[in-house]
């Protein structure tokens, strides 16, 4: 060899598992700079992007940040100054590293929005002699704004690479035994912890416009499969679907999970248990929207008991259930 030419890495597998993301802090700054990213994806909204851009820019992104920033502040990990998501998706990396990672195959995370991002961890891999790299996206249930926009930024980086590597993309997963089992686990779990019995558990998901259903996205049919397979596995108490984080005036998927916490309790559901299956970890939606906002409107309403069962997070179902998706490729 040349003893001129530039040394290569090589011989090796890059498994990236990819969340949504967060912002680095609870600032002004910091929140309002992810939501310009996360509000800017073609994907996530879907209408005029000039007409759009100025709403977002002279409206949206004058206002909003603080209010984000405050629900931030509820939930952040003060004690390692990240967000929860950011703390699961370290401990799933470094736990799934543990299981399936070695001189071959090397296990890291990256997010869709905000640091680390796809780009820069593409790049790491590629450079660390990842020839092969496999991607999963942490979104059970596949939609053109989660799993696909995650594909397109993918993509992207790959488009700007020289020397490309090969790429294999995991697919939804709604259905997978191994995540069901897993979501029955957590119920149960749960269950043994209060002491009391729940009337009723909420399944909810966060929604997208109905418009985007209209299209033909599949995610609505996704998020009811799942519920459906936990139905058919746990039938100790009866589980309902809703839809959550709605944005914007237009209609979304119904039923509105924040709507029907408020009328559960004249229905005579008095103690209720909420499951979140399509988020991966605890985040802002779950720790602040749901067990924060949800509970005080349900109790406020007349309601007696209410919990949150965790994300899958980091326990061991959860790495086991990566484990499983993954090999198939390696």
């Amino acid at each position: 060899m040349d003893k001129n030419h530039p040394k290569i890495n090589f011989g090796k597998t890059g498994v990236l598992i990819i969340n949504l993301g967060t912002p680095d802090s609870t600032s002004w700054w910091d929140i309002r700079k992810y939501l310009k990213e996360f509000l800017s994806d073609r994907r996530v909204i879907e209408v005029n992007p000039v007409i759009w851009q100025i709403i977002l820019n002279l409206f949206i992104l004058t206002f909003r940040p603080s209010k984000t920033a405050h629900a931030y502040k509820q939930i952040w990990r003060n004690e390692s100054n990240e967000s929860p998501l950011l703390y699961f998706t370290k401990n799933q990396t470094a736990k799934l590293n543990n299981l399936i990672g070695n001189e071959k195959i090397i296990v890291d995370f990256a997010m869709r929005y905000g640091n680390p991002s796809i780009k820069s961890k593409l790049n790491i891999l590629r450079d660390r002699g990842c020839e092969n790299i496999i991607v999963l996206p942490l979104y059970p249930q596949y939609a053109a704004a989660t799993t696909a926009t995650v594909c397109d930024e993918v993509y992207r980086s790959l488009m700007k690479m020289r020397w490309q590597p090969s790429l294999q993309i995991i697919p939804h997963y709604e259905s997978e035994p191994s995540y069901i089992d897993a979501l029955i686990n957590s119920i149960e779990r749960k269950i043994k912890e209060i002491n009391w019995k729940p009337d009723l558990i909420i399944s909810s998901y966060h929604g997208i416009p109905k418009s985007y259903f209209d299209k033909g996205d599949p995610y609505h049919c996704y998020c009811h499969k799942t519920t459906r397979l936990m139905k058919e596995k746990f039938k100790k108490v009866d589980i309902q679907t809703t839809f959550q984080s709605r944005f914007g005036p237009q209609e979304w998927l119904t039923p509105y999970t924040d709507k029907t916490l408020e009328t559960l309790p004249e229905k005579g559901i008095k103690n209720l248990l909420v499951i979140c299956p399509g988020f991966a970890s605890d985040c802002v939606e779950t720790l602040e929207e749901i067990n924060i906002q949800g509970r005080e409107s349900f109790i406020e309403k007349g309601g007696e008991n209410f919990d949150l069962i965790p994300c899958l997070n980091d326990n061991a179902d959860h790495i086991n259930l990566f484990k499983k998706l993954i090999s198939k490729y390696l």
